[in-house]
């Protein structure tokens, strides 16, 4: 009697760990994180339909990018110029015009006031935005 109840216990385990899943993990069943630079501006963005971007430079490479999504608790300030560590993570059926990646602020690793340098020139297109917005 007692093999049955211990066989019914582990199975009972065994379901409630595979029934947990890996929401919020990349598809591997790991959380990553990224560390990136955060420039002290941001700039004006065509993504899904008009918006404001930051501009970003993850770790280990030369250019800024811009990034059009957002970092979950992070709360930006025009004028600094951060390095954040984030959590990157896989989202399970992203909407259709959605993004399959969420990002989460892991901590602040850095927060310096500071005019970032060799930002994306996109001008052109904050001129062409104006422009529309005033006729």
């Amino acid at each position: 009697m007692r093999t049955i109840n211990y066989t019914y216990a582990l199975t009972l385990l065994l379901v409630a760990a595979a029934c947990s899943g890996n929401r919020g993990k990349s598809p591997d069943g790991k959380v990553k994180t990224e560390t990136m630079t955060v420039a002290s501006t941001m700039v004006d963005c065509i993504g899904v339909g008009v918006q404001r971007c930051l501009v970003v430079k993850p770790e280990g490479t030369y250019d800024w990018e811009l990034f059009y999504d957002r970092i979950d608790g992070f709360e930006y300030e025009p004028g600094y110029e951060y390095v954040l560590s984030v959590y990157k993570r896989h989202v399970e059926l992203p909407p259709a015009d959605g993004p399959s990646v969420r990002y989460v602020l892991d901590r602040v690793l850095s927060r310096q006031m500071k005019q970032s340098q060799g930002l994306p020139d996109t001008s052109g297109l904050s001129e062409a935005i104006r422009h529309r917005d005033n006729e």
